[in-house]
C-alpha cells in the first residue's frame, strides 16, 4: 500500500473525497472535529451526520488529531469551511512534512482578509509545504458517491505533479481536467453559492422558470467581472467550476445554498434556517466576502449586493427583486 494521504474535513465533501480515495485502495486518513463523527465512523463505517447511507471504506482512518492525520502523508486535501481555514492551516503547519502537495476543495472566500482559499494555505502554512492546488467543480457528494458520471477542475501549477494528482482522483465515474487558472477555479466555486441563495429566493417566490434563468445568467455576468478584476482567465468561467457548478447549485435539489434561498423566499429568517441545520451554506459568509471584494476593485455586483441586503439587513425578499428588475435600462455587455 503506498504512503497515506490525509483529507482534513469530514463534512460531506470531505468524506466523498476520502471515500474515493480509499476506493482506489489508498491508505487514507480523515480528520473530523466533530468526535462523534469519528467514532461513528469507526463504529458503523459511516459519517452519519454528514454523509449519511454512504458505506465507508475500511481504509479510510478516521481520527480527531491534526498531527496523527497528517503524520507520514504524501497529500493532504483540506475540505473545512472558509471561515475555519486558517485556524486549522496554523495547526497544521507544525506537523507539515517537507514537500507535501497540498489541495484545497473549499468552495469560500476567507471572511477576516478576504482571501481566497489557496491563499490563505500558502501565507498561513511554512515555506516548505508542497505545490497548492484547487478542486472544484459541480459535484455533489451524494452523487459522487453513488458512482453517478460527475467531472470537476483541478487548478495549480502545470507539471508532474498536477498530472500525477489527476490521475491519483480520476475513476471510472470521476473525471479531472486540468486547469492554471487557480484564482477563477476558487472565484467559481465560491461565488456560485452566492448567486445560489438567490436563485433559491426566487424559487421560494415562485417566480418561474424565466427569472431562475436570468438570474443565473446575470449571476454568471458578475462572477466574471470580479474574475477579470482579480486576474481570472473569464474562459474559467465558461468551464466545470463556473457555469457547471452555477447550474448545479442552482437547480439541484441537494443544493445547501439553494435550499436555505428557498426557505428566505419562503419567509422565514435567516436565525431560523441556521438554528435547524448543522451543515454549512458557505454562500452566506461568501455573499459578505463578495460584496467586499466588489468594492474593493470597482466592481458592479447588484444581484450580491441584494443577496446581502437581504441576508444581513432584514431586505423583504419581493423588494429585492424589484429593485433587480426596475435598475436604469443598459446594454447587456455594459460592465456597469
Amino acid at each position: 500500500m503506498s504512503a497515506p494521504i490525509a483529507v482534513i474535513g469530514a463534512g460531506a465533501w470531505g468524506t466523498a473525497l476520502a471515500w474515493l480515495l480509499a476506493g482506489k485502495g489508498e491508505q487514507v486518513r480523515l480528520w473530523a472535529f466533530e468526535p462523534e463523527v469519528a467514532s461513528g465512523i469507526v463504529a458503523d463505517h459511516e459519517n452519519k451526520l454528514f454523509l449519511p447511507g454512504v458505506s465507508l471504506p475500511a481504509a479510510l482512518e478516521p481520527t480527531t488529531s491534526l498531527a496523527e492525520a497528517v503524520d507520514g502523508v504524501t497529500l493532504i486535501v483540506l475540505v473545512v469551511p472558509s471561515h475555519a481555514t486558517a485556524k486549522v492551516a496554523a495547526s497544521l503547519a507544525p506537523h507539515l512534512r517537507t514537500g507535501v502537495p497540498l489541495v484545497t476543495a473549499t468552495k469560500g472566500i476567507e471572511p477576516e482578509k478576504l482571501r481566497l482559499i489557496s491563499e490563505v494555505l500558502e501565507e498561513t502554512l511554512p515555506a516548505r509545504r508542497g505545490p497548492v492546488f484547487a478542486l472544484s467543480g459541480p459535484s455533489f457528494a451524494v452523487e459522487v458517491c453513488r458512482r453517478l458520471p460527475t467531472a470537476v477542475a483541478l487548478a495549480g501549477p502545470p507539471g508532474a505533479p498536477a498530472e500525477a494528482l489527476q490521475r491519483l482522483l480520476m475513476t471510472p465515474t470521476f473525471r479531472v481536467y486540468l486547469s492554471e487558472d487557480r484564482i477563477g477555479v476558487q472565484l467559481g466555486g465560491a461565488l456560485k453559492n452566492v448567486i445560489a441563495l438567490a436563485a433559491g429566493v426566487v424559487d421560494g417566490l415562485g417566480l418561474g422558470h424565466n427569472t431562475r434563468a436570468a438570474l443565473i445568467t446575470r449571476g454568471l455576468a458578475e462572477m466574471v467581472r470580479l474574475g477579470a478584476a482579480m486576474g481570472a482567465d473569464a474562459r474559467t468561467f465558461a468551464g466545470l467550476s463556473g457555469i457547471g457548478d452555477l447550474v448545479l447549485t442552482c437547480t439541484g435539489g441537494l443544493s445547501r445554498n439553494r435550499s436555505v434561498g428557498v426557505q428566505l423566499g419562503q419567509g422565514k429568517k435567516l436565525a431560523d434556517i441556521l438554528a435547524g441545520t448543522r451543515t454549512v451554506a458557505e454562500g452566506i459568509g461568501t455573499a459578505k466576502a463578495a460584496k467586499a471584494l466588489a468594492e474593493r476593485h470597482g466592481v458592479e455586483m447588484p444581484i450580491v449586493r441584494e443577496v446581502c441586503a437581504v441576508l444581513f439587513e432584514g431586505k423583504d425578499t419581493r423588494r429585492a427583486v424589484t429593485d433587480l428588475m426596475e435598475r436604469a435600462a443598459r446594454s447587456e455587455f455594459d460592465q456597469p
